[in-house]
């Protein structure tokens, strides 16, 4: 059983890419607001005494941007994990706007998660979400035997956990069994 801590990033600032028009994913290239700076200060002092030794992050901007402030607070170096990354609510990445997210995410609830049966939809359903991210623990925890910390995002967090109502910048215990 491996120790991770899972990290949603600080508050994003999204006011750069959207006064620039800039549709889809450019919005992954968000940074945290000043409040979310603090956010991640804090989680890092939270978190200096469980004696971690390893950080893992999503590559998307507000996730590495957390984990740069809390791996140098922490002095753990950072490894960035593509399969940690955001939710797709559109695998094409085409989607125009906030709008068009909300769109996709009600309907991911009202599926509860899931492709409807035989029906495909443009987004990612919780289960593929859940088996990448396994894989990217799985690659990252094969190498460490203390506490991990992993900088991702909420529904990476509820792929894993269940839990639905992780706020920016808090973190949830996940006591992880690496995949056979």
């Amino acid at each position: 059983m491996i120790q991770i801590y899972l990290v949603r990033h600080g508050e994003p600032d999204y006011e750069p890419i959207d006064s620039r028009g800039w549709p889809g994913t450019a919005a992954d290239s968000a940074p945290l607001t000043a409040v979310g700076m603090k956010q991640a200060e804090q989680l890092a002092d939270l978190l200096s005494g469980i004696g971690a030794t390893y950080l893992v992050s999503s590559p998307f901007t507000r996730a590495l941007h957390s984990a740069a402030i809390i791996g140098h607070r922490l002095a753990l170096g950072v490894k960035v994990d593509h399969d940690l990354r955001d939710w797709l609510p559109d695998h094409t990445g085409l989607w125009r706007s906030a709008a068009d997210v909300r769109a996709a995410q009600a309907e991911l609830e009202a599926y509860d998660g899931e492709w409807p049966e035989g029906i495909q939809r443009p987004w990612e359903p919780l289960s593929r979400v859940r088996e990448r991210a396994r894989a990217a623990l799985d690659r990252h925890t094969a190498g460490t035997d203390g506490p991990v910390l992993a900088i991702t995002h909420a529904t990476v967090i509820r792929a894993l956990t269940g839990i639905t109502d992780v706020a920016h910048g808090a973190h949830e215990y996940y006591r992880y069994e690496p995949q056979a």
